[in-house]
């Protein structure tokens, strides 16, 4: 949960700081609202999203001793509950439904309004006509406009052009996906800034509307400025007086050449390609060098011979005496000690939460310590360095010997963590 959290929160800041330094202050307003809600899904469905790159790893042989690979069974360790998550999910359920109540009680506030006035049909969509001083604004289908101004035809028509425009781009829907987000999202204060820099985008369209109709630019953003300090109370709704700003009245007279919108439009996707690369492929601390775990035990024999071609023998046997002569290295008390060391010393760390498969491989010599430590897949989270520091503090080992003679054989362990 926490990985997706970061990875998402990444990825907002990176796209949202890439709208605000080029896409923003280009007139090309359909494509930049299409890219803000785009990035809203890329962040969130990124961190799902995942390729594992192939990987090899080059053994080199350990000379002048043989070598043999012995694949351990799998050692389970699995993590009691731990209680101070599911505070944190109470915490968490607790605050949610509180921004919930409150989403809710806004749309619940918006309906009432809508049925406790009069209404008029008005192209595609339904006026409501309020007794408050209010400045024009948009819910859906429903224009929200002051009663006597609109009985006394006080209401000009670029205002009515301004909200039709967010009736038929449908920009409550915008404004209702980003705040179902930041309800269940409270603690991202990157959201704020999106919902901010949606609904300026809205603001935008609606603005182009009005100037391409009436073509009266001056007296378009006189009457704006004039509705500044218009009551607007509704923040599920598109409102007309949504940051007037210098912004704003730029854009109004702004233009984008076709070629440096096109320009513009072609640089954002190599900045894409490359989120998408960092945030699905595996960090280097969790690649997993790809091996086939054969379900029996496999000893491979490297015998190599000095200043002669080295030869590959490969035997299949299980943990005791083979055939061959070869007899497997073996934990104080036995291999089931072996897992009961494991199991007691090993500390899931905090932060790593699910299950998977951590493998480890490592050398007993032939005085029977442990050498060449090595960690084959890694979990994250800290589960490889703990592995690391138990099998450093590992007691020594009765070694393997082969025809009689003690040799070094290197063993592949893999431990199941199950925090759930």
């Amino acid at each position: 949960m926490i990985g997706f959290l970061i990875k998402s929160s990444l990825c907002l800041a990176i796209l949202l700081g890439v709208y605000i330094l080029f896409l923003e202050k280009e007139k090309m307003n359909v494509f930049n609202r299409v890219y803000l809600l785009a990035s809203l899904a890329v962040s969130f469905a990124i961190p799902f999203i995942q390729f594992e790159p192939i990987h090899e790893e080059l053994q080199q042989n350990l000379i002048p001793y043989a070598v043999q690979t012995i694949q351990a069974q799998a050692i389970s360790i699995e993590q009691q509950s731990d209680y101070s998550v599911w505070v944190l999910w109470i915490l968490y359920g607790i605050i949610t439904s509180l921004f919930l109540f409150r989403f809710i009680k806004n749309l619940l506030s918006i309906t009432k309004k809508i049925q406790s006035n009069p209404k008029k049909k008005f192209e595609i969509s339904t006026l409501v006509l309020v007794k408050e001083k209010i400045v024009p604004h948009t819910f859906l289908n429903y224009i929200f406009i002051n009663k006597e101004d609109y009985e006394n035809r006080n209401v000009e028509e670029e205002l009515y052009t301004h909200e039709l425009t967010h009736v038929r781009q449908k920009h409550t829907i915008d404004v209702l996906v980003i705040e179902i987000l930041k309800t269940l999202f409270w603690f991202n204060p990157i959201l704020i800034f999106y919902k901010k820099a949606i609904q300026l985008n809205h603001e935008f369209l609606a603005d182009a509307k009005v100037v391409k109709s009436y073509n009266n630019v001056p007296f378009y953003q006189n009457l704006l400025l004039e509705k500044a300090s218009w009551n607007s109370n509704s923040y599920l709704a598109s409102n007309l007086n949504f940051l007037v700003t210098k912004k704003r009245l730029i854009m109004m007279t702004k233009t984008t050449s076709k070629s440096r919108a096109l320009l513009t439009k072609l640089s954002v996707l190599p900045i894409l390609a490359g989120l998408i690369s960092f945030s699905c492929f595996e960090t280097d601390n969790q690649k997993e060098v790809t091996e086939v775990v054969a379900k029996k035990q496999i000893i491979k024999v490297e015998e190599p011979t000095m200043g002669e071609q080295e030869t590959q023998k490969v035997y299949e046997a299980s943990p005791g005496k083979s055939d061959d002569g070869l007899s497997v290295p073996k934990f104080p008390g036995g291999l089931q000690a072996f897992f009961k060391f494991v199991k007691k010393e090993y500390q899931i760390p905090s932060g790593f939460k699910g299950k998977g498969n951590l493998i480890a491989s490592f050398v007993v010599e032939t005085d029977g310590s442990l050498s060449d430590i090595k960690i084959v897949k890694d979990l994250g989270k800290g589960t490889a360095e703990e592995l690391l520091r138990l099998l450093k503090t590992s007691p020594k080992w009765q070694p393997g010997t082969l025809k009689g003679k003690a040799v070094r054989v290197k063993y592949n362990v893999p431990i199941h963590l199950n925090t759930v």
